[in-house]
């Protein structure tokens, strides 16, 4: 029981915040989700029992889906501590756990000169990448170009192009995002040398 009152008011807090951060007063969202405004307050304030019918149009007319809405709230570890994993030339940090941020994987990279590097080590697949450089020069071969980018800058580019990212005068440390693609792509084919 106490869980099923703990998610009830996870639940009216977030309806309340996702109103709030998109500026809306509770008209607005009551006439986005055709509900009166005082029972949208009711729902919010906890004076009103929540109803299936009326989490959907909320969820739908607050941008979100209804099973982000009313997911559990877990109380797990939120700190990850990243294991190294390394093959020549490339050290790998995941920062993310398995399938966070939709999908997304985040990984801190540092590449050495040993990295395998040639048109034979270039990668071309779906979607697209960023990465951030943390310390030293990354060496991004785009297609036939070749991009210098320095610690502070970031890039972006369709991974669809041929690309690999090396370090450039020395060692190199990034901070990449990849989609499902893109971590097949680099993650799972770097471990595979």
């Amino acid at each position: 029981m106490t869980q099923e009152v703990g998610l009830d008011s996870v639940i009216r807090q977030r309806i309340r915040g996702l109103r709030l951060a998109r500026g809306w007063s509770l008209d607005v969202l009551a006439a986005r989700c055709f509900l009166s405004p005082s029972t949208l307050s009711r729902i919010e304030t906890g004076h009103r029992r929540i109803a299936l019918d009326q989490l959907v149009p909320i969820a739908r007319a607050l941008g979100t889906t209804l099973d982000q809405l009313v997911e559990s709230v877990v109380d797990e570890d939120v700190v990850i501590r990243p294991q190294p994993e390394h093959t020549r030339g490339l050290t790998i940090w995941l920062l993310s756990r398995e399938r966070a941020l939709h999908g997304a994987t985040v990984a801190k990279m540092r590449i050495t000169s040993d990295r395998p590097a040639g048109p034979e080590h270039v990668s071309v697949h779906p979607g697209h990448e960023w990465f951030t450089v943390l310390s030293g020069t990354a060496r991004l071969q785009l297609g036939e170009r070749t991009i210098l980018i320095e610690a502070g800058a970031a890039a972006e580019f369709s991974t669809m192009v041929p690309h690999s990212i090396g370090a450039h005068d020395g060692p190199v440390e990034i901070l990449t995002i990849f989609d499902h693609d893109g971590e097949r792509a680099h993650l799972h084919a770097d471990h595979n040398e």
